[in-house]
C-alpha cells in the first residue's frame, strides 16, 4: 500500500512538473520576459527602411514590421503590455551590439549573407536589392550586353564598381569604368552625358531618380547583375526567439498584409519630403512572399 502511494505521489510530482518545465524561457524571450522591454536596433537615415523623419521619430519600411514582430512576441508571451525601446546603429556597431544583448532585433537594411550568419542570425528576408544600372531612356540601354564599349560609373570602394568590372572582363564587354568618390557624383556623371550609365544598389538608384530634376528622363535597368537579400537580426543560437519572430513575418506574408506595407514605402510619398520612390516589388523579393526563406545564399533568390 505504501508502495502504491508513493508511486501515485511521484506521478502527480512528474504531471504537475511538466507544464512549468515546457514553459520555461530562455535567451531573448527570457530576458524580454524579465524585463517587460524589448529593444529594436535603427538606422539614423536608412530610407526608406529605417530613419528619422522631420519630427524626429524612427519611421519606415523595416519599422513597420518590426512593430508587427513586436506584437508577435507580446503575444506569445502573454503580456498585457510591452515596452519598446529604441537604440540607434550603424554598419559597425549593428553586429556588436547584437551580440552583446543590447539589441534584440535590428531593423534596418542589413545584407543576410553566409559570413555574417557566423556572427548573428537572420529572420526571413524582407527585401531583395539588386546590382542594376540607372541611365536616360534616350540611351535605350536594358541589358548589361547594351553598355558595351560604353563609359560607366559605380562609387568607389562598393562591391558594385568590383562586380561590373568582373562582369565587364568576363563578357569582355570593353567597358571603361570610371569610379566616383560617392553616389551623388557618380548619378550627376549620368545627369551630364559624362557617363551612359551607373552601376550600383537598385534602392539607392530609385532613390536617386526620385529626387532627380527630371526623373522621367531615366531607367533603372531590368537586367541584375547580382542580388543581396535583406534580412532583420537576430542573435545567434537562439532558435526559440527566432520561431517566433519568424512566425510572425510568414504571418504578414501569408495574410497579405505585407503588400500594404511594401506599397505605403515604395509606391507611395513617404516623410519627411514626399518622396515616391515608385519601386513596385522585384520578382526575386514576389518569390520570397510566396515561399518564405531565411536564406543568406544569393542563388535562392
Amino acid at each position: 500500500m505504501l508502495r502504491k502511494i508513493l508511486l501515485y505521489s511521484i506521478t502527480l510530482t512528474a504531471l504537475s512538473a511538466g507544464p512549468a518545465l515546457a514553459q520555461e524561457l530562455t535567451g531573448t524571450l527570457k530576458k524580454i520576459k524579465d524585463t517587460g522591454a524589448i529593444t529594436l536596433g535603427h538606422r539614423d537615415s536608412s530610407v526608406p527602411f529605417s530613419y528619422y523623419d522631420d519630427k524626429q521619430q524612427v519611421v519606415g519600411y523595416a519599422m513597420d514590421l518590426c512593430a508587427r514582430i513586436v506584437d508577435g512576441v507580446k503575444n506569445e508571451l502573454k503580456l498585457a503590455k510591452l515596452e519598446t525601446r529604441l537604440n540607434p546603429v550603424t554598419s559597425a556597431t549593428r553586429i556588436p551590439l547584437m551580440a552583446n544583448g543590447t539589441i534584440d532585433l535590428e531593423c534596418g537594411s542589413t545584407t543576410n549573407n553566409l559570413e555574417r550568419q557566423k556572427q548573428v542570425s537572420f529572420t526571413i528576408t524582407h527585401f531583395v536589392t539588386a546590382n542594376r544600372f540607372v541611365s536616360k531612356k534616350a540611351a535605350n540601354l536594358k541589358t548589361v550586353e547594351d553598355l558595351r564599349n560604353k563609359t560607366i560609373v559605380s562609387t568607389s570602394g562598393t562591391t558594385n564598381i568590383k562586380q561590373i568590372t568582373e562582369i565587364g572582363a568576363q563578357k569582355n564587354l570593353g567597358l571603361n569604368i570610371l569610379a566616383a568618390k560617392d553616389h551623388a557624383e557618380a548619378f550627376l556623371m549620368v545627369e551630364t552625358d559624362r557617363t551612359a550609365a551607373f552601376v550600383m544598389d537598385d534602392i539607392l538608384l530609385y532613390s536617386l531618380v526620385a529626387t532627380s530634376k527630371s526623373p522621367q528622363d531615366y531607367v533603372i535597368s531590368a537586367d541584375a547583375l547580382s542580388v543581396e537579400p535583406y534580412g532583420i537580426m537576430v542573435r545567434r543560437e537562439d532558435p526559440d526567439f527566432k520561431k517566433v519572430v519568424d512566425g510572425a513575418m510568414v504571418s504578414i506574408y501569408k495574410s497579405g498584409d505585407i503588400n500594404a506595407i511594401y506599397d505605403k514605402w515604395f509606391l507611395k510619398p513617404i516623410p519627411p519630403k514626399g518622396i515616391n520612390l515608385k519601386m513596385p516589388m522585384s520578382d526575386a523579393f514576389k518569390k520570397v512572399v510566396a515561399s518564405p526563406t531565411d536564406s543568406g545564399d544569393p542563388a535562392v533568390y
